[in-house]
């Protein structure tokens, strides 16, 4: 149960509907197989990212990094998650008033959710590990050396999580299928892609109402067991009017797409 909420509150924030898996894949469906994830009531309450809160890692032959407007079928395989990235989207959410939450001494902290192959092409970024040398943290103080899953780059908590929306599950396609679900990103669906979400306060509101049911049942003259778990809850990504932007956003969240 844990699990699928998981994966239910990424695949909010993400703005992604419920008929794909978080790995990008489409999910099966038979008649056999009972209520699917997009019959939950509140699965019409997903709804894409707004213009002003999805944006894309853009990395040229010089090897600039700029974050324009969210595309799937601009993504290149070149365009991965960096250093230069993070302090881009931060400073971006800091002038589109993305509120933070407030953390040691005061300071206004952000927390950004990356799949295992964004991080670890994070961790590959020399820009990034010149900024970790410099650090003189040494040994297993060092979060980078110590295996840690999270890290502070510039006041955001970066977290590796499995459930970041990503293409792994994809099929790969042609540009007939360029932007369509279940397909992979970039002009000819063959790139893998993934969306990093960096989240300020608010960024998703839950419903959470009662405890979890547990029913368990035996059938064919008790030759097989069934559990079935219950629980009622909903989810929704928070929109307010922006009066910087001068329209409705998305409060407290951003989708950074990136190769990986």
């Amino acid at each position: 149960m844990a699990d699928r909420i998981d994966q239910l509150a990424f695949l909010t924030l993400s703005g992604v509907a419920y008929t794909l898996k978080n790995n990008g894949a489409l999910r099966a469906t038979s008649a056999s197989a009972g209520h699917e994830l997009v019959d939950l009531e509140f699965a019409s309450d997903v709804s894409a990212p707004t213009n002003k809160r999805h944006l894309r890692v853009d990395v040229d032959g010089s090897g600039n990094v700029t974050l324009p407007v969210g595309d799937v079928t601009a993504t290149a395989a070149a365009d991965k998650l960096s250093y230069k990235a993070i302090v881009n989207l931060k400073a971006y959410a800091k002038d589109n008033y993305i509120r933070g939450i407030r953390g040691a001494g005061n300071q206004e902290m952000y927390h950004m959710f990356v799949t295992p192959q964004q991080m670890a092409d994070l961790k590959l970024d020399s820009d990034f590990l010149a900024n970790v040398r410099n650090a003189g943290i040494r040994g297993n103080q060092n979060s980078l050396f110590a295996g840690s899953s999270s890290l502070m780059v510039d006041g955001i908590m970066v977290h590796e999580f499995r459930h970041v929306f990503n293409t792994a599950g994809a099929t790969a396609g042609t540009s007939s299928n360029a932007g369509a679900a279940g397909y992979k990103w970039g002009a000819n669906a063959d790139v893998e892609g993934a969306r990093a979400l960096f989240c300020g306060a608010q960024a998703l509101a839950m419903a959470d109402i009662g405890l979890p049911e547990m029913v368990e049942d035996t059938f064919d003259y008790g030759n097989q067991s069934g559990i079935s778990v219950g629980k009622i809850f909903g989810l929704r990504k928070p929109k307010y009017n922006s009066d910087y932007n001068g329209s409705v956003q998305d409060f407290g969240v951003i989708c950074l797409d990136s190769a990986q």
